[in-house]
Order: structure tokens, then C-alpha cells, then sequence
């Protein structure tokens, strides 16, 4: 498909090539209209295909075929307690109610094929209306080979998330090659992955087995392609173009050749990735950051929120309100070799296993490691305005670091020399001078450690109650007994620096249960759309559950593509 030569018109223009982006356009393709979707990146697949690529959609059809018992209400229940006085009972209703729709239009008329995940705990399973499994769906594992050419223009996985130079692994990989040295199954599993990969390199230069949230991205480009959907990359929206009564017509764009227009006869739809690489609006709207902290995002450069400048230049209402205006994750930094450096995120591998702990500069724990990576965040925001400080460090054992990997240092057998002499691990026989290395109070620390292994004896961690809910204890090794997430420390000691970060942004455009945006006065912009981070999140600033941004994105793609069609 050509990347540069844009129709003068089309039905319906999609500004975004992510999960939402594409969704909404085969939504409008399945309904009858011929949709255009242009993309800035010179790459399509947004950060859904650098993502972990989770859906999550209560009562969806999967889980129902399964036997597994749901309800909107419980639902309902559980989202309104983790909103708060936030809660938009408009747009959750309209989730609850289309969300299983969407999943099975995408599951049996697309290339989207997903499973659904029997245990996998709400982040917050003690809550009224949570569950132990069956909201999370993943995308089933995805032969890229079948998108052929069109597979050089997928966003590639990020390398730090990879192995071999280029092999990324899915939850079922990352249990394996965690259990290689120990189980004759997994060294098999393994030995046939790697010669997969390594074959793949030679006949294709990257990677074909997709995983996780690429098989996501990779999954619904080939229904894209084989509806014969346009998708231009390297397009940038400049502008939305109104009619005399305020309808949005089109939009005007800037690529190889130039700047030029597009008219769209039934509207625009913004899925651009929301805003976290703007650095103004994101000063503006993260509390932590307007106070001098730091922050990295781990979503593509190309996410700018270009496009929900472009809505409220034409009046569009953008949401401020969220409890937090970020998806948080912790995020170490990994160095390059011109002196910068690469946020490297913190999401579930390490800081729920037995043998690590998060410290501040004095000392002293601040937080339950095991929860989630967002709560963990806030945990951290706390300390470290509390302190005074910019960061933080989880500190790891041995026997954890080699077992289980911390950070970018990935577990046994995978050498760790080349980290230790860049200074991003640190490392010592004694805690003391581990402490002295990293700037923290030296018999804080040790005190710290000796108060936690006397409980962690007995598996317990009366402090912070790290290994006390479902969700905690599945992130842990349940090898360890009796507490997955909990053991003593044992020397030699290593520390990693922790930062505040993201993996997207939770405020954005405000719209109706159909798609449409708003503006400032709450009536509807007519023929302008919106979903994807593009929109505000309706969990407002919550994060209830895995796949909380990718359930919503492919529902209201679903939606929007449905609303266009019919406005």
C-alpha cells in the first residue's frame, strides 16, 4: 500500500493506526463506508504494538462460552468504586454494553483471534464486583509472514524488550525461558522458539511470530488490508477543516509531498495515542511533574496529542479532572552510547518477586512492591515529594536477580557483566556499601533489610502486606512458599534506580456513549469522532484491571465506526 499519495476524498478519515484507529475503521468498513486511515509514524500500529497487548472487557463472549460467571452489574460496581466521584456512568454503561458486542464482532468476523485469560485477577480483586479471571483476553500468537511486505511497516518491539537482538517474548515464552535450567519442557519449549526466530532473521530480517499486543496490531492490519483499507504513514494532522455549519469535513495533512487535504464525507476519527510526548500539556496536567520530578513515557515519540490540539482549536472539550492524568509505570533508565539515556519499565517481572524490595534515599520502604505497576507509582510519587528526592531503588538478592531478571537485567543465563559496567545495576557484597554506591542512607538500609527478613521467615510482611491478595500472589513465584512475593535477602546486593513513568495518558477529549466529540458547551462537534488515549479514560484516572486502555479502545472503535456509518 503506498505511504504517500492520499485521495482527494474518502467516507470516513482515520487519524491513528493503533488498536482504535483500526478498529474503528473496519467497524465503518463492515457497516458500508470506504475509510482512509493516515498515521504520523513512518510505521503503523501506534503503542498497541509495543503494548502487553491485554484487552480487558467484562462479560465478554469468550468467557461466557467458557462457563465463567460475570455481570454487568458486578462490573458496574467495581469500576464506580475505583472512579469515585469521577465516575461517568454514560460512557461505562456504554462500555459494559457493547464491549462484549465489539469483542465478538472482532473475535468471529476479523483476523482478531483471542482467548480469554481463566485466571488473571482484577488489580484490585479484594473490590465489590472484581474478578479472578476471564475480563483479560489476549490476542492469539500471529504468523506476521501472512501480512507480507506489509510486516516492514509494523512497528517493531521495542529492543530492551527483547532477546537474541530481536525476539520478543509473550506471557507463555517468559515462563519457559524463566524455567529453561530447571524443566526439560521449557528448555524444549525454548530450544524451538529461538530456531523459530533465528530462521525468521535469515529468510526475513526480523521477527514474523508476533506476540502479545503486536499479534493485536498485526492481527487487525490484516482485516484492515484484506477490506482493502488504505493506510498511509508518515502523515501528520495539521488541522481539522470545518463546513459553514461547523461540521467537520475533512482534515488537512503534511507528508512527503507537502501539505494537502482530504475531505471525508462522513467525518474524522482522532486515535492518535492521547498526549504523553507532549511535553507542555503533560507539565500542565501531571501533578508530580509540574512539582520538578521527572517522567518518561514508554509510548512511541510520535504521540504528541497533536490531534486533541487540532479538536479544541475547533472548540473541543479536553478533560482535566482525573484522579491521575497517566497509566504510571516505574521506570529505570538504561544508558546510550551518545550519554542519553532510555526508560526501561518496571511492569510485573520483578517487583512482585520474593527477594526484592523498593527503598527511598533514606532507607526505608514506601510502598507494597506486588501491586500494580500504577499503584506502585503513586506509592512513589508520595515518597519521593515527601523526601525531597527524584528517585527511588528496588533492590534485589542473588538468587532473585538471577532467577527472576530486575529491570533490564534479564535472569540467569544472560549475562549482566555489560550492565554492572554501564552503572545501570549496582552491585555489592554488603549492604552498607551497596547504600554508599547509590546514595542512600547506609544504616537506614540495613536496618530496613534485618526488620524485613525477621518477618519474611514466616512469609510475612506485616509493613506493607506484600503477597496478600490474588493479584499479588499470581505476579509472584509460587514456588516459594509460604508467600509467593515474600522471602529474606541474602547477599551479594543489587539496586536499580527507579523514576516515575507512563505507558499513556488517561485525560483526553470528551465525548458522548456514541463517539462524538464535545465541545466546551457539551453539545456535539457533527462528523468529529474520537477513541483510543485520544479520548479520556472512562476508568478516570484508574487503572482496575490489565487491559483497561485496549478493552475501551476496540469498544468505542467498534462504536465510532458504527456512528459514522449511520450519522
Amino acid at each position: 500500500m503506498p505511504t504517500s499519495e492520499l485521495p482527494e476524498s474518502c467516507d470516513l478519515l482515520v487519524i491513528g493506526s493503533g488498536a482504535a484507529g483500526m478498529a474503528a475503521a473496519i467497524s465503518a468498513s463492515h457497516h458500508g463506508l470506504n475509510p482512509v486511515i493516515v498515521e504520523k509514524a513512518d510505521v503503523f500500529g501506534g503503542s498497541t504494538a509495543v503494548s502487553g497487548g491485554a484487552i480487558w472487557v467484562p462479560c465478554n463472549p469468550l468467557m461466557q462460552a467458557a462457563g465463567m460467571a460475570d455481570s454487568r452489574e458486578a462490573a458496574r460496581t467495581y469500576i464506580r468504586d475505583e472512579s469515585g466521584n469521577r465516575f461517568n456512568a454514560e460512557l461505562v454503561d456504554a462500555f459494559l454494553e457493547k464491549g462484549p458486542e465489539a469483542i465478538a464482532f472482532f473475535h468471529d468476523k476479523t483476523a482478531l483471534k483471542l482467548s480469554h485469560r481463566a485466571f488473571s485477577p482484577d488489580y484490585h480483586p479484594d473490590g465489590e464486583g472484581a474478578t479472578e479471571g476471564g475480563r483479560s483476553l489476549d490476542a492469539l500468537d500471529y504468523d506476521g509472514r501472512r501480512l507480507g511486505q506489509d510486516l516492514y511497516r509494523l512497528r517493531s518491539p521495542i529492543a530492551d524488550f527483547t532477546i537474541l537482538g530481536g525476539m520478543p517474548l509473550g506471557r507463555p515464552d517468559i515462563y519457559h525461558f524463566l524455567r529453561l535450567t530447571r524443566s526439560a519442557k521449557s528448555a524444549v519449549y525454548a530450544t524451538k522458539t529461538v530456531l523459530r526466530y533465528l530462521r525468521d532473521r535469515i529468510v526475513w530480517k526480523r521477527n514474523t511470530r508476533l506476540v502479545m499486543g503486536a499479534a493485536v496490531a498485526g492481527r487487525l492490519a490484516e482485516t484492515v488490508f484484506e477490506r482493502g483499507i488504505a493506510l498511509h504513514t508518515s502523515h501528520e494532522l495539521i488541522k481539522l477543516v470545518q463546513d459553514g455549519d461547523g461540521r467537520v469535513t475533512g482534515a488537512e495533512l503534511t507528508g512527503p509531498n507537502g501539505t494537502t487535504r482530504i475531505a471525508a464525507k462522513h467525518g474524522v476519527v482522532l486515535a492518535t495515542g492521547g498526549f504523553p510526548h507532549d511535553t507542555v500539556r503533560r507539565a500542565r496536567q501531571f501533578d508530580h511533574v509540574r512539582k520538578g520530578l521527572p517522567h518518561y513515557s514508554m509510548s512511541p515519540a510520535a504521540s504528541t496529542g497533536g490531534a486533541i490540539v487540532a479538536a479544541e482549536a475547533i472548540g473541543a472539550a479536553f478533560v482535566e479532572t482525573n484522579a491521575n492524568g497517566g497509566f504510571w509505570t516505574p521506570v529505570s533508565l538504561l544508558p546510550n552510547e551518545d550519554g542519553s539515556r532510555r526508560p526501561f519499565p518496571h511492569l510485573f517481572l520483578d517487583r512482585a518477586k520474593p527477594g526484592v524490595i523498593a527503598v527511598g534515599h533514606d532507607g526505608r520502604r514506601f510502598v507494597n512492591e506486588a501491586v500494580s505497576y500504577h499503584d506502585f507509582v503513586q506509592g512513589l510519587i508520595a515518597k519521593l515529594l515527601e523526601e525531597g528526592r527524584r528517585s527511588a531503588w528496588l533492590i534485589a538478592d542473588h538468587a532473585a536477580l538471577r532467577r527472576y531478571g530486575l529491570g533490564a537485567a534479564h535472569a540467569f543465563p544472560a549475562k549482566i557483566g555489560r550492565h554492572l559496567k554501564s552503572g545501570y545495576l549496582k552491585r555489592d557484597t554488603s549492604l552498607g556499601e551497596l547504600a554508599r554506591q547509590c546514595g542512600i542512607d547506609a544504616t537506614q538500609l540495613e536496618r530496613t533489610v534485618a526488620a524485613f527478613n525477621h518477618k519474611a521467615l514466616r512469609g510475612d510482611d506485616p509493613e506493607f502486606g506484600k503477597g496478600t491478595t490474588s493479584y499479588q500472589r499470581y505476579l509472584g513465584d509460587a514456588e516459594n512458599k509460604p508467600n509467593p512475593c515474600v522471602r529474606p535477602l541474602e547477599g551479594p546486593f543489587y539496586a536499580i534506580e527507579i523514576f516515575p513513568g507512563d505507558i499513556g495518558t488517561t485525560m483526553g477529549l470528551d465525548i458522548t456513549a456514541k463517539g462524538q466529540v464535545k465541545n466546551r458547551d457539551g453539545r456535539v462537534i457533527p462528523g468529529l469522532y474520537a477513541c483510543g488515549n485520544d479520548i479520556n479514560s472512562i476508568m478516570a484516572g484508574s487503572y482496575p484491571g490489565p487491559g483497561i486502555t485496549l478493552g475501551p479502545a476496540l469498544t468505542f472503535g467498534y462504536v465510532v465506526g458504527e456512528t459514522a456509518a449511520t450519522a
